[in-house]
């Protein structure tokens, strides 16, 4: 037993950020734990339709929540992967798939034995994405659970959500027990710290209410309203490497087919969302405010949707960074009060949840150890920092000269490590995971792949396989896969079946 423990918690800020923290908290740490969250109806949140990454369904085991109930509640759909376009040059498609790509053999990773194939066949062989189930159900619009592809070593689908982030929190609101989670209606005016530590004491509410507690979490958003307002911790601009600064955002008609990806399209001063929901399509232009104005970049969103808008496009501003401290105190930043990176790889929702994992992992006794704190913090900036790099690589790894948005992309100076990791791939076909980090080894190589980095040469053990096997190997996988998709139904059909949202 801890001689100070921590029974009071205070979440400032609701939406997904906060009644996810309030829901895993309570999970986590049961009923002694006493959790009060303050929000307010006349603040809104900035969920304008999510999608997520596989990472998403550990939360639901955790919560005990069925997957079906959860897509009905939140009117979601499947997701397999993200395609981009026009990223690496005008006309390029590729995915970014969820699960694994082929098979290694021994110690060697798959790709090597698809460059070696590749080479020679003189750039005839079938593509990386012909060795993975995901992409192969995407390019057909199809969707199933799989866990495994028959009796072979395959592993089967690995998939994610697109969901309405702002139905998700009311989901994870309804699941959170009113005699555990209080929910408090009222605006933060004030913060008390006490004088001998600076630790936050209380919460002054507009109409004189005073919320007391000994952890709070910041979750009210950019505003980072604790962490900044009243402890600042700093924050730490990125745009010199991710040069966006605002997004215009509008949902629109939902359209046939329903597709079991998000799609992210590059645009001349930024890019493109599409995700789709049951009810409708989420839709958002990301774009850098110095290259094109608010009102050309609303214009090219509405230009591409591929359905009547069904509400006035609202533009967000945001700094793409993270705080210098995520843990001051007694005081933990969760969601956009700890940092905002661009949706690109559909990582916001992930950044909450692994958030709470690491505080739960590290929960302090009231003294809030500081070695607590700085070992979270330094996972924290650990892993936005290796997210950061991703996506980066999206705009560093490009050809597109035609707009001087593109031009100043090719331009930048990549954080301390990308080129060298870029370099690597290049000349070896070598990919190493650092860490921790989000992104696995098979996530880089197809963004690397698919925006035109092609390595000059593969592992020499893959020269091993005679050539017939590699032929047999690399064949009776492509067989598996196509046999395994053949099997799903559409998309759209699967929705219906298992997980329609009530009209």
């Amino acid at each position: 037993m801890q001689a100070n423990p921590i029974q009071r918690v205070v979440i400032v800020g609701g939406g997904t950020a906060g009644w996810m923290t309030a829901a895993l908290l309570a999970r986590a740490l049961g009923p002694r734990l006493a959790i009060t969250l303050v929000e307010s109806d006349e603040i809104g949140t900035v969920g304008v339709g999510e999608a997520t990454i596989p990472q998403i369904r550990h939360v639901n085991a955790f919560l005990g929540i069925d997957e079906d109930e959860l897509m009905r509640a939140v009117k979601g759909t499947f997701k397999l992967a993200i395609q981009f376009n026009d990223w690496g040059r005008i006309g390029d498609s590729y995915l970014h798939a969820f699960g694994d790509i082929g098979l290694p053999l021994g110690l060697v990773p798959f790709q090597h034995y698809w460059l070696r194939d590749r080479q020679e066949r003189s750039g005839a062989a079938p593509d990386l994405w012909s060795y993975s189930i995901n992409a192969q159900a995407c390019a057909q619009y199809r969707f199933g659970r799989l866990d495994r592809i028959g009796s072979s070593p395959m592993t089967g689908t690995r998939h994610a959500y697109h969901l309405d982030a702002g139905l998700y929190g009311q989901y994870l609101r309804q699941r959170c027990d009113p005699r555990q989670v209080q929910r408090i209606e009222g605006k933060v005016v004030d913060v008390k710290l006490r004088a001998d530590n600076g630790f936050i004491e209380s919460l002054q509410l507009q109409g004189g209410v005073r919320v007391e507690g000994d952890l709070f979490i910041d979750c009210s958003g950019f505003r980072g309203l604790l962490i900044e307002g009243a402890l600042k911790a700093g924050y730490d601009d990125w745009t010199q490497w991710l040069p966006c600064d605002r997004a215009v955002a509008v949902p629109s008609e939902r359209v046939a087919p329903m597709r079991p990806y998000t799609q992210a399209s590059a645009r001349a001063a930024g890019w493109q969302w599409r995700i789709p929901l049951q009810h409708r399509n989420g839709n958002g232009h990301v774009f850098c405010s110095r290259s094109i104005s608010d009102d050309e970049a609303t214009a090219t969103l509405l230009a591409h949707l591929d359905g009547e808008a069904l509400a006035e496009p609202r533009v967000l501003r945001f700094t793409t960074g993270a705080r210098r401290r995520f843990w001051v105190r007694n005081c933990v930043a969760l969601g956009l009060a700890s940092g905002f990176m661009e949706p690109l790889e559909s990582t916001s929702i992930h950044m909450i949840q692994s958030g709470i994992s690491r505080l739960i992992s590290l929960f302090p006794d009231r003294h809030c150890d500081p070695a607590l704190s700085d070992e979270y913090n330094r996972q924290t900036r650990f892993e936005y920092e290796r997210i950061r790099d991703f996506l980066v690589l999206h705009y560093r790894a490009t050809e597109r000269d035609d707009t001087a948005f593109w031009r100043h992309c090719r331009s930048i100076v990549m954080p301390e490590g990308l080129a060298e990791r870029i370099e690597l791939f290049r000349r070896s076909g070598q990919i190493f995971r650092h860490g921790e980090e989000l992104f696995t080894e098979v996530g880089w190589l197809q963004v690397m792949l698919g925006q035109g980095i092609v390595p000059q040469a593969w592992h020499p053990a893959a020269d091993a396989l005679p050539a017939a096997e590699l032929e047999g190997f690399l064949g009776n996988m492509r067989t598996l896969i196509q046999r395994a998709v053949a099997t799903f139904p559409e998309h759209g059909q699967f929705v219906a079946t298992h997980c329609r949202a009530a009209d």
